[in-house]
């Protein structure tokens, strides 16, 4: 009788995991032993590194097969000064997961032999680059004669009929070799740094383009210490005074949309590629104060920038052009409207090297020297690091410095 209860109760499943023996017409409980949970570790962690200014870096650290891999994600936490910087945050770290995940989904395919479908990476390097061309001009991009040029390289390197499959790691060690030490340049010289750095940027391009495209699963750049040794001295930020910008806007230009786009550049820290491609759509009043929205062309991140009224003095009249239509919308090739702003500078008496660019960098400078914090002026230019807004602070305390010389002359 004991042992057919005991098989009875235990067939029912120990009444919730407790076993009961009888003994007579009683039931005896006899405890179970818990089992001990054993929490799995996530084999993909995001971790926070912390940078000077404030800011926080956020990373992917993955242990796989007794080794740490980090990947930094290039994306970063402000600190939480205000209720924007809150929200940007917030939607920072989501998307940060959401690359976590997709991180997560692909180690488990990996290792359950389940290969991505959609790579394309049987196919030509040159043909991934022709298509990555006309992407470009698909999204405005007016220039791509980079792309040419890096095509060029990339013949004179033997890559004609290299797969997409074949750039990984090796492949890019001897493609910095090769612009390093190997290729020749004009007259038999070796390229200047700052032309190969320009060049592993135009690599890169192509092939984060191409992990987004699905043609490949990754960048092996991003595995290459060797992009370190690449040292380019800081090139300097020529900018405008004051002074200088009301020179500009009392002298004649020969191309009166040049001068307009140029100028309000100054006011409001716009790229030319970004001006090339503002509908009037992308301009939007709220109640006294106009506001821009668009992505910037350069780095595709969204952009809200307020406007100045001294920057809406220099936007064209719109007649009857729609949202769709470019509100500077008779603007000449880049390079001819580069040499009209330099005979413009020239006619006014301005000895600086100037170009489209510059008008960003004076934007920059005057507001850090009119007393914009660096933060602020970071987020009107669309910075997602401080640190490259920092270049500017040091210009602005170089006047300083020079300013304060200036007392030094007086009295000698």
């Amino acid at each position: 009788m004991t042992f057919f209860c005991y098989y009875f109760v235990t067939l029912l499943g120990g009444f919730k995991n407790n076993m009961y023996l009888c003994s007579g017409n009683k039931f005896i409980l006899i405890m179970a032993k818990k089992k001990k949970v054993i929490k799995a570790k996530e084999p993909i962690r995001m971790r926070i590194k912390e940078l000077k200014g404030g800011n926080r870096s956020i990373y992917l650290d993955t242990y796989l097969n007794g080794k740490h891999h980090y990947e930094f994600l290039k994306m970063y936490l402000v600190p939480e000064v205000d209720e924007t910087a809150k929200t940007l945050n917030a939607n920072t770290l989501q998307a940060a997961n959401a690359i976590k995940a997709q991180r997560l989904l692909e180690l488990t395919q990996e290792r359950g032999g389940i290969h991505k479908s959609g790579h394309r990476e049987n196919m030509p390097l040159f043909d991934w680059i022709e298509e990555f061309k006309q992407r470009c001009i698909k999204r405005g991009n007016r220039t791509t004669s980079y792309i040419d040029s890096t095509k060029t390289l990339l013949t004179k390197f033997g890559c004609e009929k290299l797969l997409m499959k074949d750039i990984d790691k090796d492949f890019c060690l001897k493609f910095l070799n090769f612009i390093k030490v190997e290729f020749k340049g004009q007259r038999g010289k070796p390229l200047k740094a700052v032309t190969q750095a320009n060049y592993v940027k135009y690599m890169n391009c192509i092939l984060n383009d191409a992990v987004k495209a699905e043609v490949i699963s990754e960048n092996p750049f991003i595995k290459i210490k060797g992009l370190e040794s690449i040292r380019v001295p800081e090139s300097p930020r020529e900018f405008l005074t004051i002074d200088e910008i009301k020179k500009l806007i009392e002298t004649p230009c020969s191309w009166d949309e040049v001068k307009k786009a140029y100028l309000f550049s100054c006011y409001c820290g716009l790229r030319i590629s970004d001006i090339e491609n503002l509908k009037w759509g992308d301009i939007i009043r709220d109640g006294e104060q106009y506001r821009i929205q668009i992505v910037m062309q350069k780095t595709r991140e969204p952009l809200y920038l307020p406007l100045s009224k001294q920057a809406l003095r220099w936007i064209p009249e719109r007649g009857e052009a729609s949202d769709e239509d470019n509100v500077f919308n008779s603007l000449p090739v880049r390079n001819w409207g580069n040499l009209i702003i330099k005979e413009w500078a020239k006619d006014a008496g301005i000895t600086k090297h100037l170009s489209y660019h510059t008008a960003r960098h004076t934007f920059a400078t005057m507001m850090l020297t009119l007393g914009a914090d660096l933060y602020t002026t970071s987020k009107l230019l669309g910075h997602t690091k401080v640190a490259t807004t920092e270049i500017y602070a040091k210009i602005v305390n170089s006047k300083k410095d020079e300013a304060v010389n200036l007392v030094d002359k007086v009295f000698d």
